[in-house]
């Protein structure tokens, strides 16, 4: 079994953090590399950060309904896991404050961690919860974007859809999403898809035949592995597959980010986050991700 610090903080899913800066770099500002890096590990630090405080705020909970997580266990105390969020917070503050070409991406970083904590604090309990993550993931895409944050609104925008619809179904994975929500999912699934293919479509940048294989071959792949899980939720109906809807959707946002790449001409990149996906996938079946 992995150690209570990699399930406290979800560690392989952390892996669908760097496409989402170097998605907003592409579209935005093209960073150097020492900010470049500066800024997918503070988004990283944000997100690991996120993981630690939700235990911690969930703790009561879970002694209830998720007993094996690391603090009803016993394995971490609930002080360690607010020390962890806390320190890995702080450490994503130091590194956005890295200059890059003379700008810093503490604007965006703040908000960032701002709605991290405020959902893990509050925000989870109340109708806002899935709008609050959605920004998180839509501000991780900008954070990588740097002084041209408005020219990656289009596909933080998109991924931050995909994070609303696979938030909105977690807040029922306890319990088995309702009929209603797996179709209401679906239909999400199908809109996402949508779109992103109209997003990459229009980009400018084909990259010739090569390119557009994985512009779109990204996009049907992310429709293929989230129609498939929205099914399975909908036959299901039990927790199981609600968490299978939602352990596929915390991955796949990576295919969208590959497509989003390859439209911006960034193919190897695109290439290396579909790769990423892959490895994700196969230490998510042993490290729970939700």
């Amino acid at each position: 079994m992995a150690s209570p610090l990699v399930r406290l903080v979800r560690l392989p899913s952390v892996v669908t953090v760097p496409g989402d800066v170097l998605t907003g770099a592409a579209w935005g500002a093209d960073p150097t590399v020492v900010g470049g890096a500066a800024r997918v590990a503070s988004s990283s630090l944000a997100y690991l950060a996120g993981m630690a405080v939700n235990d911690w705020a969930d703790r009561d909970e879970d002694a209830i309904e998720r007993p094996t997580r690391p603090i009803p266990a016993g394995e971490i105390s609930a002080a360690a896991a607010l020390t962890v969020g806390i320190g890995l917070s702080l450490g994503a503050l130091a590194l956005a404050s890295v200059r890059d070409r003379g700008h810093r991406s503490l604007g965006i970083t703040v908000p960032l961690l701002l709605s991290v904590w405020a959902y893990d604090l509050k925000a989870k309990q109340t109708s806002a919860g899935p709008w609050t993550m959605a920004l998180a993931r839509t501000l991780d895409v900008l954070v990588g974007a740097g002084r041209a944050e408005r020219s990656a609104l289009a596909p933080a925008g998109v991924i931050g859809a995909h994070t609303l619809l696979i938030t909105l179904v977690s807040r029922e994975e306890a319990e088995g999403a309702s009929r209603e929500l797996a179709t209401g999912a679906l239909a999400g699934v199908a809109l996402t898809t949508a779109a992103a293919t109209a997003l990459v479509a229009r980009a400018g940048r084909p990259g010739g035949t090569v390119g557009r294989a994985l512009q779109f071959g990204s996009v049907a792949v992310y429709a293929s592995v989230m129609t498939r899980a929205g099914i399975g939720a909908l036959r299901g109906g039990d927790a199981a597959s609600a968490q299978r809807f939602v352990g596929a959707g915390v991955f796949a946002n990576m295919p969208l980010q590959a497509a989003m790449l390859a439209a911006r001409g960034r193919a190897v990149q695109a290439v290396a986050v579909l790769g990423s996906w892959q490895f994700g996938r196969r230490l998510g079946r042993k490290v729970a991700v939700t």
